[in-house]
């Protein structure tokens, strides 16, 4: 067997392999449906305090709604954005109506940012969390977990600055990208 012969079917075996990926996008899918069912949940719990006319239960039920509507939406860009950046074009919503527009779009770079995006809404809902149950106690303080809270927001918010910096000077820097 040729030297050419063998490397074309290693690079064909390399590039089949990204279907390996693909039965996580459909665990992702799948994982979907158990946010679905803990929404429902934290609905049913929402629905009581309202019906109970618990405020302060209200609230953090519905913040509990909003967290887990944030990870949804998380969870649905890393199977779209992961599934067509290193598997395949979804070309069964090429041309339906209800296609997201930033579909196809959404490169390495720019699921990176929705992502430490995405992951700095869903720590600043559970810090909020942490401020109502303070707010609702004047004796308490501020415990570790909270502290921990707080430090780990702070890394999310600067990687995220870290990350638009790299992706702003990688595309400056870029050949054939300066200004004439």
């Amino acid at each position: 067997m040729s030297h050419n012969r063998v490397s074309t079917l290693l690079e064909k075996g390399l590039f089949a392999s990204r279907w390996l990926l693909a039965p996580l996008y459909v665990g992702l899918a799948g994982a979907l449906i158990l946010v679905l069912w803990r929404f429902g949940e934290a609905f049913i719990k929402l629905a009581t305090n309202v019906a109970a006319g618990d405020d302060h239960g209200f609230v953090l039920e519905l913040l509990a709604l909003l967290d887990l509507v944030l990870l949804a939406n998380l969870i649905l860009i890393v199977i779209f954005a992961g599934y067509e950046n290193f598997v395949s074009k979804i070309d069964a919503a090429k041309d339906d109506e209800d296609r997201p527009h930033w579909m196809g779009t959404i490169d390495f770079s720019g699921l990176k940012l929705k992502l430490i995006g995405s992951l700095v809404a869903i720590s600043v809902i559970e810090l909020l969390k942490d401020f109502i149950h303070l707010g609702e106690d004047t004796s308490a303080k501020i415990g570790d977990g909270t502290i921990w809270r707080i430090v780990i927001h702070l890394v999310f918010v600067v990687s995220g600055v870290m990350f638009a910096a790299m992706d702003f000077i990688a595309e400056k820097i870029k050949p054939g990208h300066g200004s004439n």
